[in-house]
C-alpha cells in the first residue's frame, strides 16, 4: 500500500484549522498489518474464536494512559482503521485530536464496531499512541522549558532511521518545527535543517576554515553555523571563524562531549571550583558570549547540543545562558507513556474486566468517513 505525504495544501488547510485529521493518505503502512503479522497471536485466534463462535457481537473499545501528556498519533490510529478494518465505515469512532492535552485515564479514543472487524488492531494502536504520545510530550516539555529560544530535533542518531516520520511528526506536534532530516519532516511538509558535523572538518584535516569555506562555496544560500568544539577549543575557535568570515558567520554550535573540560579551562585554572566545566556548560557559553561580543560580534548566535533535556534546558534557562538555540536528541525518544485498549461495552451493556468500566469523555468528537 503506498500512501504519499501530506501535501502542501493539506498541511496548511490543517494549521488554519479548516480540516482537523490527517488522512490515511499521509501515513504508510506495512500492508501486512491487514494479514494481522504485526498483532499479538492472542488477538488473532481471538478473532477467528468469535468468527465461527460469537459472530457479529457490537463492542465498544475505549484507550486510556496514565499521565499527564501531549496526545498524539490519534490521526494515525484514525487511518490505521480506516486501512485495514473490515467495513471501516460502520465503525464508531469517536476521538480526541492530536495536540490535546490529556489527563492520566482520560479516554481519548473509542471504537465501536463487530469485534471481528477491529479487535485485532488493539495492541497495535496501543504502540502506535504510545510512542507518539511520548515524543510529543517530551518535546513539549523541551519547548515549554527553552522558552523563547528555538528547540531542533535531533533525533536521527537515537533510533531505527523507520521511525523518523512518526516521530518527526510527533515532534511537530509537540512544538518544535526544526528537525534534523527531510524524513522526519515527510508527514506534515517540510524539509530538514542542518549544518556541518564533526566528520566535514575531519576531511579538511581539521582545519574549521577551510571547512566553513567549503560550505559555503557548496550552500551559499544557507546560514553559517561553525562547529566549533572539534579542537575542544570552543572560544579560540569561535573567534578565529568569526574573524575570518565577519558578517556571513551566522552563528556557532557547541557539542562539547559530557566528559571533557574545554581548554579554555584547562588554561584559566582559576575558573575551577565554581561549578561543574564539562560538556557543555553554561560558564563556558557565558564566556563565549563575552568573548564574541568583546571581539565586535555580537549578532553571532549560540547553538548548543550534547546531553539536552528538559532539566538541562531549564537550568540554562534560569541561569540565563546567552543560547539562541537548543539541539536536543535521545531524550526526546524515550517510550515511557503507555496505552491500554479495553472492551468495555458488549451490544451497549456494560461489560469489562474487574476494575475497567465505560468512562464517557465528553471531548471526544466522531470521525466521519471516508476521510479527506
Amino acid at each position: 500500500m503506498s500512501m504519499s505525504a501530506m501535501s502542501e495544501k493539506e498541511f496548511e488547510l490543517k494549521r488554519q484549522g479548516k480540516i482537523t485529521r490527517l488522512t490515511n493518505r499521509t501515513f504508510k503502512f506495512d500492508p501486512r498489518v491487514k494479514s494481522g503479522w504485526f498483532s499479538a497471536v492472542y488477538f488473532l485466534k481471538t478473532a477467528e474464536i468469535i468468527k465461527q463462535k460469537r459472530p457479529k457481537q457490537r463492542v465498544t473499545m475505549q484507550f486510556f494512559q496514565k499521565k499527564e501528556a501531549i496526545l498524539c498519533g490519534i490521526d494515525e490510529a484514525i487511518a490505521l482503521l480506516h486501512s485495514f478494518a473490515t467495513n471501516p465505515g460502520e465503525l464508531k469512532i469517536c476521538a480526541l485530536h492530536d495536540g490535546d492535552k490529556i489527563s492520566p485515564f482520560e479516554t481519548v479514543l473509542t471504537i465501536e464496531g463487530y469485534y471481528e472487524d477491529f479487535g485485532y488492531l488493539e495492541g497495535i494502536i496501543d504502540g502506535v499512541l504510545a510512542r507518539r504520545t511520548s515524543v510529543a510530550t517530551h518535546v513539549y516539555n523541551v519547548v515549554q522549558a527553552a522558552g523563547d529560544k528555538q528547540v531542533i530535533f535531533m533525533g536521527d542518531r537515537d533510533d531505527h532511521f523507520s521511525q523518523q516520520a512518526g516521530d518527526g511528526y510527533a515532534a511537530y506536534i509537540g512544538g518544535a518545527a526544526a528537525q534534523a532530516t527531510h524524513a522526519m519532516n515527510e508527514w506534515w511538509g517540510k524539509a530538514g535543517v542542518g549544518t556541518m558535523p564533526h566528520a566535514l572538518i575531519q576531511l579538511f584535516d581539521g582545519d574549521l576554515i577551510k571547512a566553513c569555506e567549503a560550505y559555503v562555496a557548496t550552500f551559499p544560500q544557507d546560514n553559517l553555523v561553525a562547529l566549533v568544539d572539534y579542537h575542544n577549543d570552543v572560544i579560540a575557535d569561535s573567534l578565529k571563524v568569526a574573524r575570518h568570515f565577519g558578517d556571513k558567520l551566522y552563528g556557532v554550535r557547541v557539542d562539547t562531549a559530557a566528559n571533557m573540560v574545554d581548554q579554555y579551562f584547562l588554561n584559566n585554572r582559576h575558573e575551577f571550583g565554581r561549578e561543574d566545566l564539562r560538556g557543555t556548560n553554561v560558564r563556558l557559553i557565558r564566556l563565549l558570549r563575552e568573548h564574541l561580543d568583546q571581539a565586535g560580534f555580537p549578532n553571532v548566535k549560540i547553538i548548543v547540543s550534547g546531553g539536552f533535556d528538559a532539566d538541562k534546558i531549564r537550568q540554562f534557562q534560569q541561569q540565563n545562558a546567552p543560547v539562541d538555540s537548543y539541539g536536543v536528541g535521545s531524550s526526546l525518544l524515550k517510550v515511557n507513556i503507555g496505552f491500554t485498549g479495553d472492551c468495555v461495552l458488549l451490544n451497549g451493556k456494560a461489560q469489562a474486566k474487574e476494575g475497567r468500566q465505560y468512562n464517557d469523555n465528553p471531548r471526544l468528537s466522531q470521525v466521519e468517513f471516508p476521510l479527506i
